[in-house]
């Protein structure tokens, strides 16, 4: 088994928003292109889904460290 590196601590972190990235990207290409809107639903949709990776990537976190 490897010994676990000081860079390794910010991988569930970093993997928590690239995920948020990508969901919110897509679910807001989606609805901007439902509403004809999209430049707002793209811009809501990565904010909200890079918030929602962070936050999900601090709670692995904090469970690796448990």
């Amino acid at each position: 088994m490897r010994k676990r590196k000081k860079e390794d601590e910010n991988n569930n972190l970093v993997l928590g928003i690239s995920i948020g990235l990508a969901i919110g990207a897509g679910i807001g290409i989606a609805i901007g292109a439902a509403t004809n809107n999209l430049a707002v639903w793209l811009s809501i949709g990565i904010g909200c889904g890079m918030t929602l990776g962070a936050g999900i990537g601090a709670a692995m976190d904090n469970k690796n460290k448990e």
